[in-house]
């Protein structure tokens, strides 16, 4: 059970180990760009290029879509980012319950953007759990954990990728365990739980009397999306990559202090920030250099929240 990019990696491990995979369910289809055609979700595109029933119910818990999975008699159900909750009816279907892949060291980061968070509070090591699924938000007791490590211009986008590497294989190293009863149910301490808000757009409106650090930080962890940004003049711009300095100045947060030809720096309420990469609303995106060869920047002017 799983919908976006994420999930796809684990669905082709688990293939690739020879487990027999029954059905995959997947979120409906939406609807995508001027002509609203129907884009297949990408665990559906893979499961169809693997030849295996796909299954794409509204509601999961409906009577409907229970019984329906009850005809498969599944021995194990994967869930990884599915995007739906699962009712305890079909928690409990499964010989071996359901086990889910999180992109997380859990009890951290429970919910729906454990990668982006990880990456926005600047921590220095994130992870993957596989955990036996309960009714609770990522509350079931942990099976397996993997250990990643932050590099510094680490990118919501890059530990996306890397994490969705190091769930797949967990996963399967999991599923031996359980096959073999050699696994080991840790209950979570749920005292030292912390809990991730959805990302919005909004989220990305860059809040010039933070420190430098955190506002790089932010920029790291929204790209690909939604983005950091501030307002220039009348225009949004896109942040999409930053450097703290050491250097310092008197000007209030979000002055312009000084325009070079290959970077902005910008005061914040701690430190400034040198502008590396940017891109201007309805332009490409581009180096800060690129971006002052057609665009005059004024030393002394300010940005503003977007």
């Amino acid at each position: 059970m799983g919908t976006p990019d994420f999930a796809v990696r684990t669905l082709e491990e688990i293939i690739k180990a020879g487990h027999e995979v029954v059905l995959v369910v997947s979120q409906p289809d939406k609807a995508v760009g001027r002509s609203k055609a129907l884009k297949y979700t990408p665990v559906k595109a893979c499961a169809i290029e693997h030849g295996i029933e796909v299954y794409q119910p509204e509601k999961v818990r409906e009577t409907e879509c229970v019984e329906h999975l009850r005809e498969y008699e599944p021995d194990i159900m994967v869930v990884v980012a599915f995007g739906q909750i699962i009712p305890k009816v079909v928690l409990d279907m499964p010989k071996y319950g359901c086990v889910n892949v999180h992109a997380s060291l859990l009890p951290k980061y429970r919910g729906a953007s454990p990668i982006q968070w990880a990456v926005i509070n600047g921590d220095k090591v994130t992870g993957v759990t596989t955990q036996r699924m309960d009714e609770g938000i990522d509350t079931g007791d942990i099976i397996l954990k993997e250990e990643v490590v932050l590099r510094e211009d680490e990118t919501g986008g890059s530990l996306f990728e890397r994490l969705s590497e190091v769930g797949a294989k967990l996963c399967v190293k999991t599923m031996e365990a359980i096959e073999n009863g050699t696994a080991v149910y840790t209950p979570q301490d749920g005292s030292a739980a912390t809990h991730t808000a959805k990302i919005h757009k909004e989220l990305g409106s860059i809040d010039w009397s933070r420190s430098a650090k955190e506002i790089e930080c932010l920029i790291r962890g929204l790209d690909p999306w939604p983005s950091a940004y501030t307002r220039l003049g009348d225009k949004n711009l896109k942040i999409w990559k930053a450097k703290v300095l050491v250097e310092d100045s008197e000007a209030a947060p979000g002055c312009i202090v000084k325009v070079m030809k290959d970077t902005i720096w910008v005061q914040t309420g701690k430190g400034m920030l040198a502008l590396m990469e940017v891109q201007l609303e309805g332009k490409k995106r581009m180096t800060t250099e690129s971006f002052l060869n057609g665009y005059t920047v004024e030393e002394g002017t300010y940005f503003k929240r977007g």
